[in-house]
């Protein structure tokens, strides 16, 4: 491998327009993220066609300051790599088609990130992290749990069958009028609450299926909140958000030490929006003792952003892996 090998990464699979300069695959010259918080804020969720006029407005000056900040110039770029899928595909076509006008302006090579890998190579970043591991995906559109024999060499291990983790805290949040984003929101205003207030269910499959389930939770949260106000009954936000979240991160907890114990590892990593959740990180800690190592990015490598998919595609490419002009993008990419 080249040293002092530099990558510009970019991702705007939804809401997050972000471009990264990352050196030799780990170190972080420059991440910047111009988030779309506030214009979707108002809808209660993230609108498509306006993340896409966004991403459209500020792709150019967001790599441009990046570079900058970076303190690089576009010539001194050997690779641009580029979230191309799963997302939003009109989102995902404004990187993807910057990413291929940069690299042949530049002459250098392409390649193409898928985003859950992406999420995973986070925990890589301004750290000496290696492989093997298992990986707990969860993000506003995906929960997934991820065995990772090695860099490229991943075993999917189990998935949410219809609702993601970050889904279900957006549409709790908004039911309890906390707002937009979900996640932050429910887990501040939890920590005011009782846990055991309430007691919501949670869904169990077989003993070898590590699947998830999240429809069911959010019906019971909406069914509860329905039926305290035709009996007008008291509703603790507090109480609703904190025992919502507790179901939530058992799910997610136990699903996990199954997959790792199943696959004989010694390190969890979690990846993803929803890895910030305060209760998720305590639980998992705390329930893993000293069986496992319990591996974290830094907060803001968590959701979105750029210097997470320049990593994976610094490894991608040095696996061999780079795509040419006809690179497109991909709602529904799959990992494995």
């Amino acid at each position: 491998m080249k040293e002092n090998f530099i990558t510009l990464g970019i991702e705007t699979s939804c809401d997050e327009t972000s471009v990264s300069v990352v050196k030799d695959g780990r170190k972080i010259l420059s991440n910047t993220i111009f988030s779309q918080i506030k214009q979707h804020q108002k809808f209660g969720g993230v609108v498509p066609e306006i993340a896409s006029r966004q991403h459209l407005e500020a792709i150019t000056h967001v790599a441009q300051k990046s570079v900058e900040d970076a303190g690089i110039d576009f010539d001194d770029v050997d690779l641009v790599a580029v979230t191309h899928g799963p997302g939003l595909v009109g989102a995902l076509l404004v990187g993807v088609s910057y990413a291929k006008g940069l690299a042949y302006a530049l002459e250098k090579p392409l390649v193409g990130v898928n985003h859950i890998e992406g999420h995973i190579f986070a925990n890589f970043l301004e750290s000496d992290f290696v492989p093997p591991f298992l990986c707990l995906v969860v993000s506003g559109g995906h929960s997934h749990l991820i065995y990772v024999n090695d860099y490229g060499d991943y075993e999917l291990m189990g998935r949410t069958v219809d609702d993601a983790a970050g889904e279900a805290f957006d549409k709790i949040a908004r039911a309890l009028g906390l707002g937009y984003p979900g996640g932050p929101l429910i887990d501040k205003t939890a920590r005011l609450g009782d846990e055991s207030a309430i007691s919501f269910p949670v869904a169990h499959f077989k003993e070898d299926n590590l699947s998830f389930s999240f429809s069911g939770l959010k019906s019971a949260v909406l069914n509860y909140l329905n039926h305290q106000k035709q009996k007008g009954l008291p509703i603790i936000v507090e109480d609703v958000a904190a025992s919502f979240q507790k179901a939530v991160v058992d799910a997610l907890v136990e699903n996990t030490l199954k997959a790792a114990r199943a696959k004989n590892v010694k390190t969890i990593a979690l990846a993803g929006g929803v890895a910030a959740n305060s209760r998720l990180r305590d639980e998992l800690t705390n329930r893993a003792g000293g069986e496992f190592r319990i591996q974290f990015p830094p907060m803001i490598l968590c959701t979105d952003n750029a210097a997470m998919i320049a990593c994976a595609g610094y490894y991608r490419f040095f696996r061999g892996i780079k795509h040419d002009f006809t690179l497109n993008a991909h709602a529904s990419l799959n990992l494995v």
